[in-house]
């Protein structure tokens, strides 16, 4: 269902609030009393057929799929072991995230915030200097690549994962903005600035005002006349986020195009069906299926015949979707994906929505439990929680906020662990560094901060394109061949109206 151009929401709310007296409600079937009606307090039963399609994803259908190796281990890292999981559905850029989606980005961070501000420009913007080779001339690149139009729908480089997550944040506020002004609650306001900037948490909690076109919806609470939009109306979309790494590689595959009932009869090697990196149609046979390097010093082959047709990146729309819609889930650029990386996540995780990374967090409150107010880029304050003041200890699923390295660094997971006290004692900590199972700079470079990316790059040989293989950077580093692609979380049914 794409956004549509017409106030759906309002219309059918006003119908409902003119109406009220003389239609008979829809009553509960717990308690009989109706629901919309202002006599009996107003709770609420808006109409919703289903989540609708943010701008620029497409719906990845979930299921069971083997993550991991299906390639031969040829550098016998042992880092991506097979294993059954399950993936729930949910939304996926069709395409990698272009120069002029970040450069967009880029502008409005200027408009808003250069003036007080700078920084936060200057923080998001991308390390064009990845291009740079000693041995190579590839200062072209450092100049044009980013803003030229020339390359402005190729795949965005140079941004680390840090950055990734900030444009997923700031693409949620735009799209959750632009449906409130398409429902009529908001008009066009294009002097946000420093704080006062619309910000998706901050309206729902009720600390953004600006640029509203009406007070709000009429509140049916006999007590209240307007009310924000709350979760309960179904209207703002959840986040924009970097896919997990379960998520990535199932929706590489595409498998939805390989089943027979719920049977997988073909399993796939790459994100098309065979063995092979060229195509078998008959209209295009031999013609190369991803953008990656054939071999040393091969990236596109010979002129009149280019086998790829990109010496570097390629749009992002080159080249063939895989069966969910997707383009390059193989070659163009690698992308970043939400999980920490571990060698042995894929015998840790869960085998249902398999994920390294949580760090759970609360909003901050106040002494009287209200949202504090905004910080000064307009966001509302998060803390982690607090095993103390949260009483964790009365929980059963989880006891601290950082579970990043549950099960695999953590002190339980020691070869010298002892007893608990060792990793609740941090002077003891930091006494015996050698305690700690993954030494930072002088055994490994694998730490809380190593993030994983997936999938074949332009710089890559064809074995990295198999979705099973990883690899993993340190989330402040970027490269010229590291691009991202957005996500979204699917709620309610995984099909839709589709069935």
């Amino acid at each position: 269902m794409k956004l549509k151009g017409i106030n759906y929401f309002l219309a059918i709310m006003s119908i409902s609030a003119l109406f009220f007296t003389s239609c008979k409600r829809e009553q509960s079937s717990s308690t009989g009393w109706e629901y919309n009606n202002p006599k009996n307090g107003g709770f609420q039963k808006v109409p919703y057929l289903e989540q609708e399609t943010g701008p620029g994803l497409v719906l990845v259908e979930g299921g069971r799929f083997t993550m991991g190796r299906v390639e031969q281990e040829v550098n016998y890292e042992w880092n991506n072991i097979p294993r059954t999981v399950t993936v729930s559905s949910f939304y996926m850029d069709e395409t990698e995230v272009t120069n002029f989606a970040y450069l967009e980005y880029l502008y409005w961070l200027d408009r808003v915030f250069s003036a007080d501000y700078p920084e936060v420009y200057h923080k998001a913007l991308p390390d064009t200097l990845v291009w740079r080779s000693r041995l190579g001339y590839n200062e072209p690149y450092v100049e044009f690549y980013l803003r030229h139009p020339a390359y402005r729908d190729y795949p965005v480089v140079g941004v680390n994962w840090l950055q990734a997550n900030d444009f997923c944040a700031w693409r949620t506020d735009r799209v959750n903005e632009i449906i409130l002004i398409r429902e009529g609650l908001f008009e066009h306001y294009p002097n946000q600035i420093n704080e006062d900037n619309f910000n998706t948490e901050a309206y729902r909690a009720g600390q953004y005002e600006s640029g509203k076109r009406v007070d709000g919806i009429p509140d049916l609470d006999p007590n209240k006349e307007y009310r924000n939009v709350r979760m309960e109306d179904g209207i703002l979309l959840p986040k924009y986020r970097l896919p997990t790494e379960a998520e990535w590689e199932y929706a590489a595959y595409g498998l939805i195009g390989n089943t027979i009932d719920e049977l997988i009869p073909d399993k796939k090697l790459y994100p098309w069906n065979g063995h092979a990196v060229r195509n078998s149609n008959e209209n295009y046979i031999g013609q190369i299926l991803a953008n990656f390097k054939r071999g040393r010093g091969d990236n596109m082959g010979v002129a009149g015949k280019l086998n790829d047709n990109a010496d570097i990146t390629a749009p992002v729309y080159a080249y063939w979707p895989n069966d969910y819609g997707l383009y390059n889930m193989a070659g163009n650029v690698s992308e970043w994906v939400m999980d920490t990386y571990r060698p042995l996540s894929m015998e840790d995780n869960d085998d249902f929505r398999p994920f390294r990374g949580n760090v759970y967090k609360t909003r901050l409150l106040d002494e009287d439990g209200i949202v504090a107010e905004k910080d000064s880029l307009g966001r509302l304050i998060y803390r982690d929680v607090d095993p103390q003041q949260d009483n964790l200890q009365a929980r059963r699923n989880y006891r601290r906020a950082d579970n990043i390295n549950h099960l695999d660094g953590n002190w339980e997971s020691n070869i010298n662990y002892v007893n608990a006290d060792m990793g609740n004692n941090p002077d003891f900590a930091n006494e015996n560094p050698l305690l700690q199972m993954y030494q930072f700079g002088e055994t490994t470079r694998i730490n809380d901060r190593s993030k994983v990316y997936k999938g074949a790059s332009w710089k890559d040989r064809a074995y990295w394109a198999v979705p099973g293989t990883r690899r993993w950077l340190l989330e402040d580093q970027s490269t010229d061949f590291i691009g991202f692609r957005c996500a979204m979380t699917r709620v309610g049914s995984p099909v839709g109206l589709g069935y």
